[in-house]
């Protein structure tokens, strides 16, 4: 069995919380790896009308959970496309391949955790860097394996993306 690592009672304030934002989206940083002992990360997705959030991925060492606090998110796991409405609730186990955006014509607000935790937070930056045009999308390709984000081709999200036009 492994040890839980200790950590101390972490408060993430609403008004102080780090953003990072992009055109289309604001992610408000609430608990990183480095703050939870390794347990969690998690942060807040607010995207705009039509928002694309990320394309095909997948995780190897990460569960992601999504619950969404208003609006639609359209979401691609496997497979299989669905629309979660505000309340719903989703976990995508390790090595899934999954994608989201706000569901066409919707806003979404989304809390998004990972457990185990990793330091995802530069990637969330990263991210917004690279959406800001500020970075290359090479960039988080080199970064696949430092923040676990392995992107995949996957027809069933293209195809969906490609109906939204």
């Amino acid at each position: 069995m492994n040890e839980i690592e200790t950590f101390a009672p972490l408060l993430t304030r609403a008004a102080t919380a780090e953003t990072a934002a992009d055109p289309s989206s604001v992610m408000t940083l609430l608990a990183d790896s480095d703050t939870t002992g390794g347990q969690l990360t998690s942060y807040r997705s607010s995207f705009a009308k039509g928002a694309v959030g990320a394309p095909a991925h997948f995780h190897t060492k990460a569960s992601e959970m999504f619950f969404v606090l208003g609006g639609s998110l359209q979401v691609l796991v496997g497979e299989e496309l669905t629309v979660l409405e505000q309340g719903d609730f989703l976990l995508v186990p390790p090595h899934t391949p999954h994608a989201f955006a706000a569901a066409p014509g919707a806003e979404a607000d989304v809390l998004f955790t990972f457990t185990p935790g990793m330091a995802r937070f530069d990637y969330l930056r990263l991210l917004g860097r690279v959406m800001r045009g500020e970075a290359s999308f090479e960039e988080i390709k080199a970064s696949s394996e430092q923040y676990d984000n392995h992107y995949v081709d996957s027809p069933v999200w293209q195809q969906a993306l490609a109906d939204r036009a």
